[in-house]
């Protein structure tokens, strides 16, 4: 996200003309994330929030996330994030290892790290998520407890925690081309994988998503919508909507958003879901989380015979499976080969 008034305007001029696409329904969270939503000020802040206000039917007490990085947490920028109503805080903290930051070519430093959260809560912030990366080289068991411990010392409400990827067209991903990089070992990620679930159930957090870790009412409100598959409606920049029967998503280029929208051209692209295609996001993302997935509801909707294939798959496979009244949840194995898995239902 780009602070320069012309996107926060445009922003605003796309709330007006896309005010009806939820219909009316009352929002619950709002979200400002991708880049760095916290270059905006606390007045483009503010904006965007009184609009939104204005032209939504929004509940009281909405969840506000905003993501930002630590070294973007100085105690005015937090004042002013707390004044604008942001009351929940998205930190990307990926590591407490100054190498591995490094590394990972993160802006901040392991000192960053800890003294952001501590500082977000002396302001009163008492909904905090932070981000953690797991198989690295720089993480062997003994590390990645000691992380773990150090997650359980700064008392924070939610944890999201993901298995280090190579992406070929990063740094990593062509220095490991060129051989400069090892591969990111299975047998590890999956033993600290384990170790995070194990030490975070023992004290207090949920395992609620494969990825995500949240103590009772701290569960991403705004993320549980998106797996139980509700309505969203995203604004700015590469911003993706869903309304049930079609998705869309804005264009990436911040002067192309603005240039459209100001003419208002179309600036997004959309594709209407056909009944296959409900299906495998709905195994996607239910299958992910402890709501699971419900064979009534599939029934319901995809009829007998798609019920019969996913009850041949859950049968195949059964051991990855827990089964509790017509709801198929992923065990600790599944959860190591979800991708997989879903694949297999398709």
């Amino acid at each position: 996200m780009n602070s320069k008034p012309e996107l926060v305007k445009s922003i605003l001029l796309e709330i007006d003309q896309r005010k009806n696409y939820l219909e009316g329904e009352e929002i619950e969270t709002i979200y400002f994330g991708g880049g760095t939503p916290s270059v905006l000020s606390e007045d483009e802040l503010n904006s965007i929030l009184e609009k939104i206000s204005r032209e939504f039917n929004l509940v009281e007490n909405a969840e506000i996330t905003l993501e930002c990085n630590p070294d973007d947490l100085t105690e005015e920028k937090l004042e002013q994030l707390k004044k604008a109503g942001i009351n929940r805080l998205s930190i990307g903290l990926q590591s407490f290892n100054e190498e591995e930051l490094k590394w990972l070519n993160r802006a901040h430093t392991a000192a960053e790290s800890l003294s952001s959260v501590k500082l977000a809560q002396q302001k009163g912030f008492a909904n905090i998520t932070i981000d953690l990366i797991y198989g690295s080289k720089f993480q062997d068991m003994q590390s990645w407890e000691k992380t773990l411990q150090t997650v359980l010392d700064l008392n924070v409400q939610h944890i999201s925690a993901y298995n280090l990827t190579i992406e070929t067209k990063t740094k990593l991903g062509v220095d490991h081309k060129k051989g400069a990089e090892p591969e990111v070992s299975e047998e590890l990620s999956s033993e600290q994988f384990k170790k995070m679930i194990e030490v975070l159930q023992n004290n207090g957090f949920v395992h609620y998503e494969i990825s995500n870790f949240g103590k009772e009412n701290y569960f991403s409100k705004h993320n549980s919508n998106y797996w139980k598959g509700a309505k969203y409606l995203g604004l700015g920049p590469s911003a993706h909507s869903f309304n049930t029967t079609s998705r869309q998503w804005n264009v990436a280029s911040n002067t192309a958003y603005i240039q459209k929208v100001n003419a208002n051209e179309v600036y997004f692209e959309k594709e209407t879901l056909s009944a296959q295609e409900h299906y495998n996001e709905y195994i996607l993302t239910r299958l992910r989380t402890i709501w699971g997935c419900d064979t009534k509801e599939i029934e319901k909707r995809f009829g007998k015979d798609v019920l019969a294939s996913f009850e041949s798959i859950v049968k195949k496979y059964q051991k990855y499976f827990d089964t509790s009244k017509g709801i198929i949840t992923l065990n600790t194995e599944g959860k190591l080969r979800a991708d997989f898995l879903a694949s297999e239902f398709f």
